[in-house]
C-alpha cells in the first residue's frame, strides 16, 4: 500500500465509525482507549499489555475499562433525560440493567454505582439473578424488574423484596403465573407490584426477530390480557397492576421496527389504564442496537439509528399515544444491556504462528531431472504476464489436477508433488495481484484471493470468548493493536487453539459488506503480535462454553487516574481458569488426579523404569501443571 499513515489505518479498520468516541490510533501506531470519551484521557493499549506482562499475566487477556462502563450508563440515562425535556414529557426515565447480558459481579456493581444518581435499577430473568439483584439493590427509588418464567420459589424471593420496600415488579409471562403470584403474596401479607408482558403483532428484525410476533416465547395475547385484568379486579387487586412490558428482540437494526412496537405497546398501556388499573410504568424492554460494523445500516451487526434518536422516538411515541388517549404519561423503563456493556470490554489475543498458502523465501527452479508436470508449471510461472493472466490460471488448475492424478496412481513422488503445489499457489497469488485495481475482476479470481488468505493462529477459544460469532454469525470489530503506522502485508483469517474446525473467525466488518479476511502484518521473529477483539462486553463473558476445557481468561480492570504516570491504574486482576478449576467442573478432582498419578509413578519406580528422584520430580511437575493457565504459553522456552 502506498502513502500509508495513521488515517489509512483508521479508514481500513473503520475505527472512527464503530469506535467513536472510545477508540482511536495514536501516532506510534498503537490503539488507544478513551474510557470517558475524551481524547485528553487516552490509554495506550500497548502500555496495558506491558503492564500485564510485568504482572506475569498470560494471554488471552480481557481488559475491562470501568470508566467506560460508567460512561455508558450515564450516556443512556442522559439521552432519555434530554429527550424527555425536549419533548415536554410529563414523567421520568427509570432504566434497568438486565443482568443476563453480563452477570459478573464486578460489572453489575459498577453499573449500579454509576446509575445511583439516576435511580437506575436491575432486571432479573431467573432465580439466581433475582437473588443477586436483591442483595445488590439498595435504592428505594429504582426498580427491580422480574422477567422470565417463575415458580413458587422465584415468587417467594420476589415477595421478600416487596417486604423490604423495594419497587419490585413481577412481570407475568403466562396467565397461570398471575394466580400463583396473588396467592403467595396474600400468604406473605404483602401487596405485589405486577407487570404484564404484551405479545405484540409487531415483529422484530435482525438475528433475534423471532423474539416478537404471534409466535413469541413470552407474553400474553390480547385475550389473556383481558382475562388477567378481570382476575385482578375479582381479587380486589386491580391497583396492583403497575407496568406494561414488551420485547421484540435484541440488537434491533431498524428504528422503524422500534417505532412500530412502541406505538402498539403504548396503545395497550392506555387501554389497560382505562380499564381501571393504576399503571405507572411503561417498559420498552431491550433491543437498543449498537453499531458493531460502523455501517449505520439495517444490517444485522449494525443499527441505522443513534442512542439519542432511539430515546427521542420512544419518548415521542409514548407521549403521542397517551395524549391521544388522555392518559397520564408513564415512567419510562428500558432494559438496554448491550448498549451499556458492549464497549467496556476488549479481548487481547496473541498470534503465535500462521498457516500460509504462498511460502516465503527464495523461489526454487525446476531441476533437469524433474518430471514434465513440474517442468510445465515452472515454465508457466516464468511466462506469466498481464495479457494472458486468466488463461494462465486455468492452465495452472489443469497442471495441478494432472499432478494430483499422477500422485494418486503412484506415478509422482512427494517432492515433485510439493513443487507443483508450491508453484500453483505462487501463480495464483501473482494472478490475483495482476487483477488488483481492475474495474472488473472475475468471480473465480475473487474466490481465489480469499483462498490465498493466511490462517493466523491465535491463542484463544472462539467458543469461550466469541460464542455469538460462532453460533449466530455476529460480527465484532477486530484489528491489530500495534504496528498500525505500518501498512499490513497479509490477508488472513483467525483460527483458535481448539480442536474444532469451527474454531475460527472468517467474517470481518467492512463498511460496504462483510470481508472474508482481515488485513494483518507478518509477525517478526521474537516479537509478539497482538490482536484486539472489541465490543465483546455484552453476553460473550457469560455465554462462553467449556469447549476443550479452556475456561475463563485472565482479566485486568482499569480506572482512569490523573495522578498516575500513565493516566490510569489497575484496580483489580482476576486470574483465569486453571487446569484444576476446569477439570473440577467436570468431576475431575485435583487431589484425586494427583493421587492416581502417584500410584502410577510409585509403580514405575518399583519396576525400575524411573529413579525415585526423577519420579518425584515428574509428579511435582504434574501437580504444578494442574495449577497452570489453560491456554498456551507463547513465551519462548
Amino acid at each position: 500500500m502506498q502513502d500509508w499513515d495513521i488515517s489509512s489505518a483508521l479508514a481500513l479498520y473503520n475505527v472512527e465509525r464503530w469506535g467513536t468516541p472510545y477508540f482511536s490510533i495514536n501516532t506510534r501506531g498503537n490503539v488507544v482507549v478513551r474510557p470517558d470519551g475524551d481524547a485528553k484521557c487516552e490509554i495506550d493499549m500497548m502500555s496495558l499489555i506491558e503492564e500485564a506482562r510485568s504482572r506475569g499475566l498470560s494471554f488471552p487477556l480481557t481488559l475491562r475499562f470501568q470508566d467506560l462502563l460508567r460512561h455508558r450508563v450515564k450516556t443512556v440515562n442522559k439521552a432519555f433525560a434530554e429527550a424527555i425535556e425536549s419533548a415536554g414529557y410529563r414523567n421520568v426515565y427509570r432504566g434497568v440493567f438486565p443482568i443476563k447480558v453480563n452477570q459478573l459481579r464486578e460489572v453489575v456493581e459498577e453499573i449500579v454505582d454509576a446509575g445511583a444518581e439516576f435511580h437506575f435499577g436491575l432486571e432479573a430473568g431467573s432465580k439466581p439473578e433475582l437473588l443477586a439483584a436483591l442483595s445488590t439493590h439498595t435504592d428505594p427509588e429504582s426498580l427491580i424488574i422480574c422477567n422470565g418464567y417463575k415458580d413458587a420459589d422465584y415468587i417467594r424471593s420476589a415477595m421478600l423484596g416487596r417486604k423490604l420496600g423495594k419497587r419490585l415488579v413481577m412481570v407475568v409471562e403466562k396467565i397461570e403465573e398471575l394466580t400463583q403470584i396473588l396467592s403467595i403474596a396474600r400468604s406473605a401479607g404483602v401487596e405485589p407490584w405486577i407487570g404484564v408482558r404484551v405479545r405484540l403483532s409487531t415483529k422484530g428484525a435482525g438475528k433475534w426477530a423471532t423474539s416478537g410476533g404471534d409466535n413469541a416465547k413470552f407474553g400474553l395475547s390480547t385475550a389473556e390480557l383481558v382475562a388477567a385484568s378481570e382476575l385482578l379486579r375479582r381479587e380486589g387487586m386491580a391497583h396492583c397492576l403497575k407496568l406494561v412490558h414488551f420485547h421484540v428482540g435484541s440488537q434491533i437494526p431498524d428504528i422503524g421496527t422500534i417505532k412500530r412496537a412502541v406505538r402498539e405497546a403504548a396503545r395497550f398501556y392506555a387501554k389497560l389504564h382505562k380499564l381501571g388499573h393504576e399503571l405507572g410504568y411503561f417498559d420498552v424492554g431491550g433491543g437498543l442496537g449498537i453499531d458493531y460494523d460502523g455501517s449505520r445500516t439495517t444490517f444485522d451487526s449494525s443499527a441505522n439509528y443513534s442512542l439519542h434518536e432511539y430515546a427521542r422516538d420512544v419518548v415521542f411515541a409514548v407521549q403521542e399515544i397517551c395524549d391521544e388517549e388522555k392518559v397520564a404519561h408513564p415512567v419510562l423503563v428500558s432494559e438496554s444491556g448491550r448498549a451499556i456493556t458492549a464497549h467496556h470490554s476488549i479481548l487481547v489475543v496473541e498470534a503465535f504462528g500462521a498457516i500460509e498458502k504462498v511460502p516465503g523465501g527464495p523461489e526454487d527452479a525446476a531441476a533437469p531431472d524433474d518430471p514434465p508436470v513440474v517442468q510445465d508449471i515452472f515454465a508457466l510461472y516464468a511466462s506469466l504476464g498481464r495479457k494472458h493472466r486468466l488463461e494462465s490460471l486455468h492452465d495452472a488448475h489443469e497442471i495441478r489436477e494432472r499432478a494430483d492424478s499422477m500422485f494418486g496412481l503412484g506415478l509422482l513422488d512427494l517432492p515433485a508433488k510439493a513443487k507443483v503445489e508450491t508453484m500453483y499457489w505462487r501463480i495464483a497469488a501473482r494472478v490475483v495481484e495482476l487483477f488488483r485495481g481492475m474495474r472488473y475482476v472475475p468471480e473465480e479470481v475473487k474466490e481465489l484471493e480469499v483462498s490465498l488468505g493466511d490462517q493466523v493462529l491465535c491463542n484463544f477459544s472462539v467458543f469461550q470468548s466469541l460464542l455469538d460469532h460462532w453460533a449466530l454469525g455476529q460480527l465484532f470489530p477486530i484489528m491489530p493493536l500495534h504496528r498500525l503506522n505500518e501498512a499490513p502485508d497479509r490477508q488472513a483469517t483467525l483460527v483458535d487453539i481448539t480442536c474444532d474446525s469451527d474454531g475460527k473467525v472468517a467474517r470481518f466488518i467492512d463498511l460496504q459488506d462483510v470481508k472474508p479476511t482481515l488485513p494483518l502484518h507478518h509477525q517478526r521473529d521474537g516479537h509478539p503480535y497482538y490482536i484486539g477483539l472489541f465490543l465483546v462486553g455484552a453476553y460473550q463473558d457469560i455465554m462462553g462454553d467449556m469447549h476443550n476445557l479452556f475456561g475463563r481468561v485472565n482479566e485486568m480492570h482499569i480506572f482512569l487516574d490523573d495522578d498516575e504516570d500513565g493516566g490510569y491504574y489497575v484496580e483489580e486482576v482476576i486470574g483465569g481458569s486453571t487446569i484444576g478449576n476446569v477439570l473440577a467442573l467436570t468431576q475431575w478432582e485435583k487431589s484425586e488426579l494427583a493421587r492416581r498419578m502417584k500410584v502410577q509413578v510409585d509403580a514405575a519406580i518399583k519396576q525400575d523404569r524411573l529413579k525415585p528422584n526423577e519420579g518425584m520430580r515428574l509428579l511435582d511437575d504434574y501437580e504444578k501443571a494442574l495449577d497452570g493457565y489453560t491456554y498456551l504459553n507463547c513465551a519462548p522456552a
